[in-house]
């Protein structure tokens, strides 16, 4: 008996999936649907599916992250990845979990139908179960969570000047946007937008203290748009204008001079 298990929180494409995947499977083959990460791993450890349609950008916990921790006690499962996202990283990503096929949206039914058959001949009846511990899979989901977010500070210092999104950084690292900031916050004590506030005041410290550039340019330089709504967040976490920053570093440096 095949046990198949879409995770789609698009109720028209988990329907669409779900329409063709019953033409395909027998009377006493198994359905399954869900639409988010984290109920995709549970939905798997109580039913032990053969077959799983994931994909991506889902709630909760992201489909490439959901396939991870499925692997880790269904090592034989057959899982295709749906994604809506043609940039290579996530295929390579995708291609490290041993996925069976990497399908982009929108998907034809022909295309799709023509995948699903592959994986029925494909997957394994009885995917053996690999008990893990709780307190290894507690240690496991934290340094994944540790990896990733350390993945998004990364992206985020080379790229903090420009304009970003928590959305462009989570989709860098794989996550559901509001997974990802739930967990940023978790592990940073701050949240996104603070970082990057954070990260852009600092670097107009910076530029104010080696530079003389005006404040219209440092605020560009810095990521900011608006020069008035520069000045209005420097004050808020240095309280004082970019201008009386830079005097009172003048000052400081007359006074080592003379002295």
């Amino acid at each position: 008996m095949n046990v198949v298990l879409i995770v789609e929180d698009e109720i028209v494409e988990q329907e669409f999936l779900k329409t063709v995947i019953l033409d395909e499977v027998l009377p006493e083959d198994k359905v399954l649907t869900c639409g988010s990460g984290l109920q995709a791993i549970q939905l798997a450890k109580q039913y032990r599916p053969n077959i799983i349609i994931m994909d991506i950008m889902i709630a909760e916990m992201d489909g490439l992250t959901a396939a991870q921790e499925i692997r880790g006690f269904l090592p034989n499962a057959c899982i295709t990845i749906l994604s809506a996202y043609s940039d290579f990283s996530y295929a390579q990503k995708a291609i490290n979990f041993r996925v069976f096929e990497y399908l982009l949206k929108p998907v034809k039914p022909a295309v799709f139908k023509e995948v699903f058959r592959k994986m029925l001949e494909f997957a394994p009846n009885n995917p053996v179960v690999v008990e893990e511990k709780p307190e290894e899979k507690h240690i496991k989901a934290k340094d994944q969570r540790q990896s990733f977010i350390e993945e998004g500070i990364k992206y985020i210092k080379e790229h903090f000047r420009e304009k970003l999104t928590l959305e462009m950084v989570a989709s860098k690292v794989f996550m559901n946007p509001k997974y990802f900031s739930h967990v940023f916050k978790k592990e940073m004590g701050v949240s996104f937008t603070e970082y990057i506030i954070q990260l852009r005041v600092q670097h107009a410290c910076r530029l104010l203290e080696t530079t003389n550039y005006p404040a219209y340019r440092i605020s560009s330089e810095c990521g900011f748009s608006d020069p008035s709504y520069f000045n209005r967040v420097f004050c808020s976490q240095m309280d004082m204008t970019p201008q009386t920053y830079r005097k009172n570093l003048c000052l400081l440096k007359s006074n080592d001079e003379s002295s």
